[in-house]
């Protein structure tokens, strides 16, 4: 079964997130589907506007950690040590201009937020031109707390440096509500008014030739690459590495091994466990 799905409905091509019973959890074959069916919209004339959406409770819940860090040994994102760097920044780089190709598609993408889109997840919703959220979706990037840094590091450019800071420094979640005040989303609607806001959003869209829409995101992206965006990425999908290989990190992924992923992420939420001294917080020195 296709991790991501695309058809075509008049001039809008749905593409859906399809992992809907590990609520869009990104594996290894996921990334690239995404930008495939991105492909297939760009190629087609007839399309205007791409609506991006999570199949079942969520959006996306961001990478798989049952294979990625409770699974013993090594994967794709975890090397013996020493580790090449060079190796991983291959591997996340390829997946950082997967999850890229919905910024530089030439189709304006609108982000169906529903559920949750944390971690991984919220890199590939940040990416998308519009976001919509329901109100009492989430978002936020919880790795940042160890194991983390969001490869495409859209935070900064889309809320500014300070309130950058203020969600990578903490690892917060922030609601839809939040989300809109801040600027993070364009907007956020009761949960049951979603779908419909997106329907009406992608229809006006839909309505402007693909020639204007094309030019109008070239001219707006064109301004946050002169910023140094690419740089930016490839920086931080090289810490992204070092945050999975650190001391910290790989004492994340031997927790997540010995209690199981979902204990090892309520303690780093919490903030409950020492991952220098990979320790809890309150056991005896």
């Amino acid at each position: 079964m296709a991790k991501v799905l695309y058809e075509k409905d008049g001039r809008i091509g749905r593409i859906t997130l399809n992992r809907p019973e590990v609520y869009n959890a990104i594996d290894d074959e996921l990334p690239g589907e995404l930008s495939d069916c991105v492909a297939r919209a760009n190629a087609d004339d007839g399309v205007h506007v791409i609506v991006l959406s999570g199949a079942g409770d969520a959006f996306c819940a961001g990478y798989d950690l049952t294979y990625y860090a409770q699974a013993a040994g090594t994967n794709a994102g975890v090397q013996e040590m020493p580790w090449d760097p060079m190796k991983d920044y291959a591997f996340m780089s390829r997946n950082t201009e997967h999850f890229m190709s919905l910024w530089r598609s030439h189709r304006p993408v609108i982000a169906k937020v529903h559920g949750y889109a944390v971690a991984g997840g919220s890199d590939i919703a940040l990416c998308s031109d519009l976001l919509v959220m329901g109100e009492t979706a989430q978002i936020g990037y919880m790795p940042a707390r160890v194991w983390g840094c969001p490869t495409t590091m859209m935070w900064i450019y889309r809320v500014g440096a300070e309130r950058a800071k203020r969600m990578l420094f903490t690892g917060d979640k922030i609601d839809g509500r939040e989300a809109e005040r801040i600027g993070l989303v364009h907007k956020a609607v009761p949960d049951d008014q979603l779908d419909a806001e997106v329907e009406a959003l992608a229809e006006r869209i839909a309505g402007v030739p693909v020639n204007q829409l094309m030019m109008q995101k070239l001219v707006v992206n064109q301004a946050l690459d002169a910023m140094g965006l690419q740089n930016t990425q490839m920086l931080a999908t090289v810490f992204d590495g070092i945050t999975r290989h650190s001391p910290e990190g790989m004492n994340f992924k031997h927790r997540s091994e010995a209690v199981g992923w979902k204990e090892a992420v309520r303690e780093r939420d919490l903030g409950t466990f020492d991952w220098t001294a990979n320790k809890p917080m309150n056991a005896p020195k």
